[in-house]
């Protein structure tokens, strides 16, 4: 069983809670069940192929390996991706 946190606004929050436990009740369990039948009908409606180059059907296997000869460590390379998204975040951020 996976888990899936995300964060709505207040009014969407409020009418899935009133909406959910009307449907479902309020037992344990209620408001899970409700967020699994809308996300199960959601990404049903929006079911899309992906546009792949030709010849690659798996987009991870193709990056697998790619960091095998690499020195640092995983929370280096964390670091340094966060300072590379800061710094083209203050590019982009209007003087």
């Amino acid at each position: 069983m996976g888990t899936i946190k995300v964060v709505v606004g207040d009014e969407v929050e409020r009418r899935f809670r009133r909406v959910a436990m009307g449907r479902y009740g309020y037992g344990r369990g209620a408001l899970s069940e409700a967020a699994e039948a809308a996300l199960s009908e959601w990404s049903s409606g929006e079911d899309m192929e992906l546009d792949l180059p030709p010849g690659l059907e798996d987009p991870v296997s193709a990056i697998e390996g790619l960091l095998a000869n690499t020195r640092a460590t995983s929370v280096e390379l964390q670091h340094d991706a966060g300072r590379i998204r800061v710094r083209g975040a203050r590019a982009k951020a209007p003087s």
